[in-house]
């Protein structure tokens, strides 16, 4: 067994593959380390390149798009590593960029880190995906340092020290195996969008760290599968969202967090259809019907996760809600208390 797999899923990402992977395969070149590509079933030549111009890159090829969870964890189950790196193919690494993440993992009890996430366009800047570590707040919302909904902070090294954080960017995601398989990997009913967060609620329930690396940094270009405002991924983001909440919050009062959650979305809904923008209004109305319908598979998923909890609060989940911090308070960026 290797002691780490750097593991991209691509889906038609050919462009990003002629771009990056050259760099992921130069940085990530040791007698330990793999790279591996698991190909939700490609109709583009990113096969052919990989074999063409990156004979040392190993691949695994699906027989359809099972989306970046059920994508992973088929193909995960193919690679004998001691170590996950989990990458997206559309990130250019840096010199020795794998070292801090497995280093930390090495230490105990730390279930995921991941690195320092920047921007590849503007490389100042952090990136929305990640950007110097994942929080939510008490109604679900995710958030990050260096980046509050779309206000995105420039990179001045006021995030350089390693911390605990709530959730590690799927962007980026580093693993030991063990524990990866041992929790069942990412939720193949979120298909794509939040199932990080779901595993790394699931690690953090269980009794494990998650850890912010800074030593590490990667460049993301960000929004290469789905545009910002596609309706597909605000279905996925809200319909993901009420599913994470619902399967992970392991305190009583989890159903009036949950009904404040959804009365959030119908503001968002509605607003969505005084702007016109029908399409993504609809999105929001399906992801509520297929939660709704969802419910009887997230109880047991729910009573699963209870059998193995050991913490039900955590100091990383923002005790107010991010939504007033942002639109009424005006901030531009959240100081947790605990940081």
């Amino acid at each position: 067994m290797i002691e780490t797999a750097v593991v991209i899923l691509n889906w038609n990402g050919v462009n990003f593959l002629t771009q990056f992977l050259q760099t992921v395969v130069l940085y990530s070149e040791d007698t330990n380390t793999e790279v591996w590509i698991i190909d939700n079933a490609s109709t583009d030549n990113s096969i052919q390149y990989i074999q063409d111009n990156h004979p040392t890159v190993k691949i695994i090829t699906l027989d359809t798009n099972y989306g970046f969870a059920g994508g992973y964890n088929r193909g995960l189950r193919q690679i004998s590593a001691e170590y996950y790196i989990l990458l997206n193919s559309d990130i250019e690494v840096t010199q020795s960029w794998t070292k801090p993440l497995v280093a930390a993992l090495k230490s105990n009890q730390i279930g995921a880190c991941m690195p320092k996430i920047k921007s590849f366009a503007n490389k100042n800047m952090f990136e929305y995906a990640g950007a110097a570590g994942g929080f939510i707040d008490t109604f679900g919302y995710p958030f990050c340092r260096g980046r509050l909904f779309h206000h995105i902070e420039e990179d001045t090294g006021q995030y350089n020290t390693e911390c605990e954080i709530f959730w590690a960017s799927g962007a980026a995601l580093c693993i030991s195996s063990k524990l990866y398989h041992e929790m069942e990997g990412f939720d193949d009913d979120f298909f794509a969008h939040m199932e990080e967060i779901d595993l790394c609620w699931r690690l953090k329930n269980a009794g494990y760290s998650i850890k912010y690396i800074p030593e590490s940094t990667i460049y993301h270009v960000g929004g290469g599968t789905l545009p910002k405002e596609n309706p597909f991924k605000t279905y996925l983001n809200f319909r993901n969202n009420l599913f994470l909440l619902y399967k992970n919050i392991l305190y009583t009062n989890y159903k009036r967090i949950i009904r404040i959650r959804k009365f959030l979305d119908y503001i968002a809904m509605g607003m969505y259809f005084f702007k016109g923008d029908i399409k993504n209004a609809k999105a929001i109305r399906n992801a509520h019907k297929d939660f709704n319908n969802a419910i009887p598979s997230l109880k047991e998923k729910r009573k699963k996760n209870h059998r193995f909890h050991k913490r039900t609060k955590h100091a990383e989940i923002l005790n107010t809600s991010i939504l007033f911090q942002k639109y009424i308070l005006r901030k531009k960026k959240i100081t947790m208390s605990n940081l």
